[in-house]
C-alpha cells in the first residue's frame, strides 16, 4: 500500500482544485495537491515538501487530518492523509499541474475527480463554505 498526503487548501469559502498532465497516470483527473510519503518523513514533513514542490507555498499549520484507504481498478491501493489547510505562506505558483483552480465545494463536486478522491469530494460539497480565511 502505498502512503499518500495531500493538501484541501481552502481560502475565501473555495477549495484549490489541480488537474494531473496529459499523457500521466489518471491524466487530467482532478485532486488534491500532494504526494507520496518518503521513508522517515511524517506527514506534515511530506506535506510541506509536495505543497512547495508543486505550489511554492508553505503551510502555516494543518488543521485536520482525515485518512482514507482507496483500491482503482489498476491495481494502485492508497492510504491518503487529507490534510486542511487555511493558512499557508507564500505565493502560490502552479509548478506541475495542467491547471490549478480555486472552487467552491459545489464546484469541486463537478469536476472530473480521481476515484479515490470521490468520498471526501461528496462530504466537502454537503459542508458549508469555510468563513474566510487569510494567507500571510
Amino acid at each position: 500500500m502505498t502512503k499518500v498526503v495531500v493538501g484541501i487548501l481552502r481560502m475565501n469559502g473555495k477549495i484549490l482544485a489541480c488537474q494531473r498532465k496529459k499523457g500521466g497516470r489518471y491524466a487530467l483527473k482532478w485532486e488534491f495537491p500532494g504526494g507520496k510519503v518518503e521513508p522517515g518523513e511524517t506527514t506534515a514533513q511530506c506535506l510541506e515538501r509536495e505543497l512547495f514542490e508543486e505550489l511554492s507555498i508553505h503551510i502555516a499549520r494543518i488543521d485536520n487530518i482525515e485518512i482514507q484507504r482507496s483500491q482503482y481498478d489498476d491495481g494502485g491501493t492508497y492510504e491518503v492523509a487529507y490534510c486542511t489547510i487555511t493558512d499557508f505562506k507564500g505565493e502560490l505558483r502552479n509548478n506541475v499541474f495542467e491547471q490549478v483552480r480555486w472552487v467552491t465545494p459545489a464546484e469541486l463536486a463537478e469536476l472530473d475527480s480521481l476515484e479515490g478522491n470521490k468520498d471526501i469530494v461528496r462530504k466537502l460539497a454537503g459542508q458549508n463554505a469555510n468563513p474566510k480565511t487569510s494567507r500571510a
